[in-house]
């Protein structure tokens, strides 16, 4: 496949298609249906006398459990059409359809229609309805629901209110879900272990593991058991902040209390070992998984594989992949792109493309991941029109490519020098239904400048704000370097001085490049004046700048009175 396409005749540059449409992301259909479900419906279509309502619900309830639920609203609408008259069970069903379809306003036109029938709304209507809106980030609008459902005098159950703790939390609002835990508790509804764990997941997410630790107390102290999620999101929130005899302590109290660790619990503390450097700790866990009858799945390999690719020993991570293959488990995406990626930093490109095929091969679809990887290794070693054949496999096969996939192709042309190509794909993304983010323009205005395009690139710059964008600090320092590149100090210091004025802090690079910029072209006060700066907010001189100085130094023309002001800025 790709070998071959890298064998054949190159890929212009220009030919880069557009392909930012959204209809790109319907080649995924199920085309699996229930087919004795169907025929079923169809045999109770045909009796005299219809069956009740009761016999439809019960094959609805088992489609939708099936997440067909596009087939759920088809089939309601041929019972409509026989005059079949539903009751609240049945709109329930095609609400929650509508939700998990992402359409809550069909899902609230039925509400309306239970109304109209003369139905009775219950808590699984409401609940149904804030779950659809809290999935679409609508939390205020599910806040606003489920206070009208109370002022309508119903009363949320213990699903109603985990329901909208879940949304809170999803958003970020942990506190306004304790809250809710709080109001829960004084009413005369009691809280499960459900409600518990999500704050409890949520703030460890946070890294508020003081407060899950205290709510985890308050749960056991109310009579509430903790089950192994419970225990999972603390292990969780502990291995991130590396407090390793917490978690030892945690895993004993969990066995204490007869909840025994799972998967989960081990290949969550080989993830945080493995991130820390901790490979032999990790290695130990998974010991103990096996002795107690637990096989690690997928994602412990890959979290063992992803721990040795960060100390870069490959062969290792490549021992771990085969041990996985030969114990049963069948790598996913995530396993290949591991190792893609290690041979892709190592250059070895011909070996992560021969991983690559062996991906298709074996019928896994490459992510966006996947692709991404191998075109920015591909770039890396120079092959930008492998990596163009690799972009239009990428989209030939329906894979849709995201802001990196274009900041990978448009760095390239430009350190290619090949910035017509890439102005053309810069108008080809603002023209699409995607917005390049300031990155895409950094990169661009790199190029320009790389290719002396100084006051195109000025332009550019001068107009990110009508394009929603603000220049950040390497935004300003590319910029500046360009401009000094080009002799224009005066400018570069001006844009410099700007910089701080619109509270963008310069940075080590920046520092430096202004520096050089003034020291090259034989603008030493000015120079001095920048460097003593520097060394003011903590920066010193890199490399480069110090490789200049010395050279500087060394030069038999330069005033000693000069020599010695510099010399103070190597120490």
């Amino acid at each position: 496949m790709l070998r071959r396409a890298f064998s054949s005749s190159g890929t212009h540059l220009l030919s880069l298609p557009l392909c930012f449409s959204s209809s790109s992301h319907n080649t995924f259909h199920s085309k699996s249906q229930n087919f004795d479900s169907l025929a079923s419906f169809n045999r109770m279509l045909l009796m005299n006398p219809l069956p009740s309502i009761f016999y439809f619900n019960k094959l609805l309830t088992s489609i939708a459990k099936m997440k067909h639920h596009s087939t759920v609203v088809s089939l309601s609408h041929r019972m409509d059409s026989f005059g079949i008259l539903p009751d609240v069970y049945s709109l329930n069903i095609l609400i929650n359809s509508f939700c998990h379809m992402n359409r809550v306003d069909f899902a609230f036109s039925v509400l309306a229609r239970i109304l109209k029938l003369g139905f009775q709304p219950d808590n699984v209507t409401f609940t149904t309805l804030i779950r659809g809106l809290c999935f679409e980030d609508e939390i205020g609008d599910a806040l606003h629901l489920f206070d009208k459902m109370i002022g309508e005098g119903f009363q949320p159950n213990v699903v109603t209110y985990a329901t909208l703790m879940n949304g809170l939390c999803k958003v970020g609002n942990t506190s306004a879900a304790i809250r809710l835990l709080r109001s829960m508790e004084q009413g005369n509804c009691q809280a499960n272990v459900v409600a518990y764990n999500t704050i409890i997941d949520s703030l460890c997410k946070d890294t508020q593991l003081t407060e899950a630790l205290n709510l985890f107390s308050e749960m056991i102290a109310v009579g509430i058991s903790p089950d192994v999620f419970t225990y999972n999101s603390l292990i969780h929130g502990l291995c991130n902040l590396c407090e390793w005899k917490h978690v030892k302590t945690l895993l004993k109290e969990m066995v204490d209390r007869k909840v025994m660790p799972d998967v989960v619990t081990f290949t969550t503390m080989v993830d945080a070992f493995c991130k820390v450097g901790k490979i032999t700790e990790a290695h130990d866990v998974v010991n103990t998984m096996i002795q107690r009858g637990i096989e690690p799945n997928v994602f412990t390999y890959n979290a063992l594989m992803d721990g040795y690719c960060l100390q870069c020993k490959t062969d290792e991570a490549v021992k771990v992949f085969d041990m996985m293959v030969n114990k049963g488990c069948v790598p996913n995406v995530w396993s290949y792109n591991i190792l893609i990626n290690v041979y892709c930093k190592m250059q070895r490109i011909d070996k992560a493309m021969y991983l690559f095929e062996e991906m298709c091969r074996k019928e896994l679809i490459p992510d966006v991941v996947s692709y991404n990887t191998l075109i920015q290794g591909l770039c890396h070693v120079g092959r930008l029109q492998d990596a163009i054949t690799v972009f239009h496999e990428m989209v030939s096969r329906g894979q849709i490519p995201d802001i990196v996939t274009y900041r990978i192709i448009l760095d390239s042309l430009c350190k290619n020098r090949h910035l017509d190509e890439a102005m053309n794909l810069l108008k080809i993304i603002e023209g699409s239904n995607m917005d390049p983010d300031i990155q895409v323009y950094n990169i661009v205005i790199d190029g320009m400048c790389r290719a002396g395009e100084v006051e195109a690139a000025r332009d550019l710059f001068s107009n990110l704000s009508s394009k929603g964008l603000h220049p950040n600090v390497w935004t300003y320092t590319i910029m500046i370097n360009g401009l000094c590149q080009r002799g224009l100090l005066a400018k570069a210091g001006k844009l410099f001085r700007e910089m701080n004025q619109n509270g963008c802090s310069p940075n080590d690079c920046t520092y430096n490049l202004i520096a050089r910029g003034f020291l090259q072209n034989n603008e030493i006060l000015g120079a001095t004046q920048l460097l003593e700066e520097m060394r003011a907010r903590g920066f010193s001189a890199d490399v480069s700048t110090t490789t200049l100085l010395v050279e500087m130094l060394s030069n038999d023309r330069l005033d000693q009175s000069v020599k010695q002001n510099l010399s103070t800025f190597l120490k």
